[in-house]
């Protein structure tokens, strides 16, 4: 019999919880190029001349994000911009597959959000591939929702939606 002032058992001795290494959050840097085009080959399906991220972060350095694991390596990113006067759009979001559901999205997207408040941005935007439900329902847990269909968006032709959120 256990009584409930018992001790909980040491998670890391059970079979079924998998302890993670923090990820911490930084700026890009140009040895982030081929991490980061890696993950958008995998997770976006699409390949970007290299020179586009350094470009794209000199923009706005604090729009591009990413999340690093403890040898610094990078395993996900956020690149924002901002074309519209008071309005940022996620251009590419993605995190390595093996390092999927355990928050590293959760804390790119509340970062990126926080700074966009900062910047006194009234609105964000960002596409999507209409077969990514896994990322549309990340999306809406965000308060994004579907503005608009993008035909044949992506270089292979898919549909993408347009999705937006305003900002308080």
């Amino acid at each position: 019999m256990r009584c409930i002032a018992d001790t909980a058992p040491n998670p890391s001795l059970s079979p079924f919880v998998e302890i993670r290494p923090p990820v911490t959050l930084r700026g890009f840097r140009p040895a982030d190029v081929p991490f980061v085009a890696t993950i958008v080959a995998d997770a976006l399906r699409e390949h970007y001349d290299p020179s586009l991220y350094a470009s794209l972060s000199a923009e706005w350095p604090n729009g591009f994000l990413i999340a690093a694991d403890p040898s610094d390596a990078p395993i996900g990113f956020l690149l924002g911009v901002s074309q519209v006067e008071r309005e940022a759009r996620i251009l590419m979001f993605a995190v390595d597959r093996s390092h999927r559901t355990i928050g590293v999205g959760a804390q790119l997207m509340s970062t990126f959000l926080d700074r966009c408040r900062a910047r006194a941005f009234r609105r964000v935007t960002l596409e999507v591939r209409v077969s990514n439900a896994t990322a549309i329902r990340f999306y809406t847990r965000y308060q994004f929702s579907v503005i608009d269909l993008l035909r044949a968006y992506y270089s292979d032709g898919e549909n993408g939606y347009q999705m937006a959120r305003e900002l308080p």
